[in-house]
């Protein structure tokens, strides 16, 4: 059963006028954000409530032709269950972003981010918001085209796969509060979203909590 979310007087999520988000800050169910991450920042992504994904989806800030690619991450990690310690690569081949920290522990990398054509196709809806959109709408300022958003990493997603290549999408594993947090080794630009997708979201949706945490105040 998914525990509601702890009710917490935070600012709302990044938008154009204020495009470095700072303190904690929260995307309302079924919405996303875009912003800035410099390289030496962390990026803290947080459950509140437990049992939600977010979708993340990151781009070169100098150049949105390179971005996130799950299959060059596989590759140089030489897993697909990627926590603590691991590395998300570009697919340039170059590092984005190190796991700092995963109170978690179960991610995913495989699937891509729910879309309008998704609900229709699977489950016969029309209309359903989607991290697709969401992605789409607030990347778009940052220059980033909708055929630019593919596999994302969906932070707290629970998919299981079987020995004859059967997938399946679990409830989550995550606890109200858990984090996984990123460092960012260049500087990106960063899509977040908080799932709309009940069936991923053990069948109901929430918010997602994110903080920019800069160098500085890590070192202090």
């Amino acid at each position: 059963m998914t525990t509601t979310a702890p009710t917490l007087d935070l600012p709302p999520a990044a938008d154009p006028a204020d495009p470095r988000p700072v303190g904690r800050r929260r995307i309302p169910a079924k919405c996303g954000t875009a912003f800035r991450l410099n390289a030496g920042e962390r990026l803290r992504v947080i459950d509140p409530g437990g049992q939600q994904v977010s979708d993340l989806m990151c781009y070169a800030a100098d150049d949105v032709r390179e971005y996130l690619s799950g299959g060059r991450t596989f590759d140089y990690e030489e897993t697909i269950l990627l926590t603590a310690g691991n590395t998300l690569w570009s697919n340039r081949s170059r590092k984005f972003l190190k796991i700092a920290k995963d109170t978690c522990g179960r991610h995913d990398f495989l699937l891509t981010p729910c879309s309008p054509e998704m609900y229709r196709i699977l489950y016969g809806l029309e209309d359903h918001p989607s991290c697709f959109v969401n992605l789409r709408d607030n990347l778009a300022s940052y220059g980033v085209k909708p055929d630019m958003i593919p596999t994302t990493f969906n932070c707290f997603m629970h998919v299981s796969f079987q020995p004859d290549g059967k997938i399946s999408v679990d409830p989550p594993l995550s606890k109200p509060g858990d984090v996984i947090e990123f460092e960012a080794l260049v500087d990106l630009v960063v899509g977040l979203t908080a799932c709309p997708s009940e069936t991923t979201n053990a069948g109901s949706v929430g918010p997602i909590d994110f903080e920019i945490v800069t160098a500085s105040r890590r070192n202090a």
